[in-house]
């Protein structure tokens, strides 16, 4: 009884001197054998630049035609003014700059942390998208500048504020998880599967939880995991064959970095004039993110890499 009271201690310091809280360990040791590895609870007065995060500031309209220019401005850490809990805050408005018509924010740990494989977490509370907000949570292959897009392979977890959604009057419902990968081929049409949910509930009413595990078979991803633990999940996609051009195999079998962003207008609405954009008209837009976690297993076959710290 001594030794194992020994060894428990061990590891609580162990994982304590990694600054992951008691409460997390115990969290993780009931999760199917998931650890924690690695967090932001966005607890401090700013965002940890220097370990986590690199702020992304253009105009580019991410490849989708978007209506905003993203600064440095939009993004802070604060708290949710109803729940009181400190969050990463990204800031929507209706702001001339540099020739776009709305500023926001995206970051993401790009440079900073990647992974392959994995439990990962993320309680958010989504703004009212209304017509042409489009939030997301996502990710994007570590070899993306070198390999381009979609070879590098994308995974969006969770997106709000598709046109199906505006059309069927559900937008605070209508929620989207997707993979994109693949070479261009066939008039540049490439391999993605997308699925696209009316919830029974609203997921902008509140904080609510996102959840994907990615293994190399399989990417799974979950909503409100913690509250209904036996729910089956909203997207799931195999990663199988020889890793050939356009099998899944090819493109989700390597590490990953993660982003939060929100946008305003472009192909996922399909809004492109800013007198169409409903979402800011009585003011700025908010998306918080209380925390994201990420655990492994430690079986061999996960990667975890911290750069540039």
């Amino acid at each position: 009884m001594k030794k194992l009271i020994r060894n428990i201690f061990i590891v609580f310091i162990l994982f304590s001197s990694q600054g992951v809280k008691a409460q997390d360990l115990a969290k993780s040791e009931v999760n199917d054998g998931y650890q924690l590895v690695w967090q932001d609870n966005f607890d401090g007065k700013k965002l940890d630049e220097k370990n986590n995060w690199t702020i992304e500031m253009n105009g580019n309209g991410g490849g989708n035609k978007e209506l905003q220019y993203y600064r440095r401005e939009n993004i802070s850490v604060g708290k949710e003014p109803i729940s009181g809990e400190s969050c990463l805050i990204l800031t929507a408005k209706r702001q001339n700059y540099l020739s776009k018509p709305f500023t926001s924010g995206r970051l993401s740990t790009q440079n900073k942390m990647t992974f392959k494989y994995g439990k990962v977490e993320a309680r958010i509370k989504i703004p009212k998208t209304a017509n042409g907000l489009w939030p997301a949570f996502w990710m994007l292959g570590f070899d993306h500048t070198e390999t381009n897009w979609p070879k590098c392979g994308e995974v969006d977890i969770v997106e709000m504020g598709k046109k199906k959604g505006i059309d069927k009057g559900v937008q605070d419902r209508y929620f989207n998880g997707a993979c994109h990968w693949g070479e261009s081929y066939n008039g540049g049409k490439y391999p993605n599967k997308g699925i696209s949910i009316t919830n029974d509930y609203s997921l902008q009413d509140g904080f609510h939880t996102y959840t994907m595990f990615w293994t190399p078979d399989s990417i799974k991803m979950y909503l409100d995991l913690e509250k209904f633990p036996n729910v089956k999940p909203y997207y799931e996609i195999p990663i199988t064959g020889k890793e050939l051009p356009n099998q899944t195999s090819r493109y989700f079998r390597k590490p990953f970095y993660l982003i939060f962003n929100l946008a305003v207008g472009g192909t996922f609405s399909q809004i492109y004039d800013k007198n169409d954009i409903t979402a800011l008209k009585d003011g700025n837009a908010k998306m918080y993110v209380d925390y994201v976690k990420l655990y492994q297993k430690k079986n061999g076959n996960e990667e975890f890499h911290l750069l540039k710290r």
